[in-house]
């Protein structure tokens, strides 16, 4: 198991990975840092630990958000989807209807021409 190092509020730590997530974890501790150069910019100094909280319910606050915006997005896709369905459901009954149609027509215009001929 790889050991990565990360800086977070100019601090380094040593945190433990799987194998080919070195460079993921890496992108995450930057995010976090961000996150935290965000508090310290409105807040500013107030403790290692309460500067993480911060951060972390900043981040966590995005992804809340983010998960919810999917979802919609998800419920969405489902009724659009559920539209469609509906919709090739009524092209179905108008093709079936319109053959129908279709097949009458034909069948009064052959009883037309029938008579015609006997006429």
């Amino acid at each position: 198991m790889p050991l990565v190092n990360v800086m977070v509020n100019n601090r380094a730590y040593t945190i433990a990975c799987d194998d080919g997530e070195e460079d993921h974890l890496r992108e995450l501790a930057q995010m976090v840092d961000a996150k935290a150069r965000e508090v310290l910019g409105s807040v500013g100094q107030v403790g290692d630990a309460k500067l993480l909280l911060m951060a972390a319910l900043l981040i966590a606050d995005e992804h809340h958000g983010a998960a919810t915006e999917l979802s919609s997005a998800n419920r969405e896709a489902g009724d659009l989807a559920g539209a469609q369905q509906t919709l090739h459901v009524r092209l179905a009954e108008a093709e079936t209807l319109a053959a129908e149609a279709l097949e009458q027509a034909t069948a009064k215009i052959q009883e037309i021409e029938a008579s015609l001929a006997r006429a």
